[in-house]
């Protein structure tokens, strides 16, 4: 082989050696957070995709249904999903926790609830428990109101519909939105006319609506502590390996649900905030709680989190 060849030949393997070596970098500073149209879950993903920002990472939020949300983990389209709610989404998640291709990780808010709810005048006229419900059909007009096509949620009150549980057979699913469900409860209530709908906490519903939770939830359908709920993080396999300090910041994120109540209400009183900034907002306003979740935790060039975090804090909020 000529030395000019053995130069040339060389060169191209320094030059391939690089270009390769760069790949997985550039992979591992894409980090892409599986969401769902719900209040609480949107702002904890924006939140998340405001620190992965302002630590150096590529960083977007896909708002998705909660099964394709689930089927991004699986394939490694996306790396985090903050909103599972369990054990209401056993049903759709446990698949893919059990096959190893998502990992259930941490608990990111107890505490919280997801289960069938009435304006409280309905409850002081005798709707209080899943067995009531058939009672009052007429005066339900034999309608049961959800949020998106495809929720868990929506999935469970079907599953009852179904099953004839509680009597639930003549019932209708009415499947929308949050937004479209809440405005739809919310004119109900004022004009006194009743309705069953699907409700959760945190969530300022609680403060919007005089709303009451009913009893006689089930292990079958919403869990037997009358709804009570866990919400945690979930992650794609491998993550951890892929990329630890990303890793360590989705473990150490977590979301008191008295923190949740503070920004969904200051988003309730000023909807032109709007969810993104008003969590901002609440983070610059309790440093405490951002420098927990970057303890550990560093930027892309291996500064600490903590510092990056609060400088863009202070040029975005």
């Amino acid at each position: 082989m000529s030395s000019g060849f053995r130069r040339l030949a060389v060169a191209f393997l320094v030059i391939a050696t690089i270009f390769c070596s760069t790949i997985p970098a550039r992979a591992a500073d894409k980090i892409t957070v599986a969401s769902v149209s719900w209040t609480g879950v949107t702002i904890k993903s924006e939140m998340a995709v405001a620190v992965l920002k302002s630590l150096g990472y590529q960083a977007d939020n896909k708002v998705l249904s909660v099964p394709i949300a689930y089927s991004a983990l699986a394939n490694g389209d996306a790396d985090v999903f903050f909103g599972n709610w369990m054990p209401s989404m056993a049903t759709i998640a446990n698949k893919f926790f059990d096959s190893g291709k998502v990992v259930k990780y941490v608990a990111n808010m107890p505490g919280a609830k997801y289960t069938l709810a009435v304006p409280t005048f309905c409850a002081q006229a005798g709707l209080k428990d899943f067995s009531d419900i058939a009672k009052f059909g007429d005066k339900l007009d034999w309608k049961i109101y959800g949020i998106e096509p495809g929720n868990d949620g929506n999935q469970i009150i079907q599953d009852m519909i179904d099953k004839d549980l509680f009597g639930l057979g003549k019932f209708k699913l009415v499947a929308s939105s949050e937004v479209a469900m809440l405005s739809q409860v919310q004119a109900y209530a004022a004009n006194h006319k009743w309705i069953v709908f699907l409700g959760w906490a945190p969530h300022s519903m609680n403060e919007r609506i005089d709303m009451t939770y009913l009893t006689g939830s089930t292990e079958a359908t919403f869990g037997a502590s009358d709804g009570t709920a866990t919400v945690w993080t979930n992650i794609r396999k491998g993550l951890e390996q892929d990329n630890p300090n990303v890793a360590k910041l989705f473990k150490n994120m977590t979301f008191p649900v008295s923190m949740m109540n503070q920004i969904m209400t200051s988003v309730h009183k000023d909807a032109s905030i709007g969810l993104s900034k008003a969590g901002l907002l609440w983070l610059k306003a309790h440093p405490e709680m951002y420098e927990k979740w970057l303890d550990g935790v560093t930027t892309t060039g291996g500064e600490p989190g903590a510092p990056a975090f609060k400088a863009y804090l202070d040029s975005k909020a």
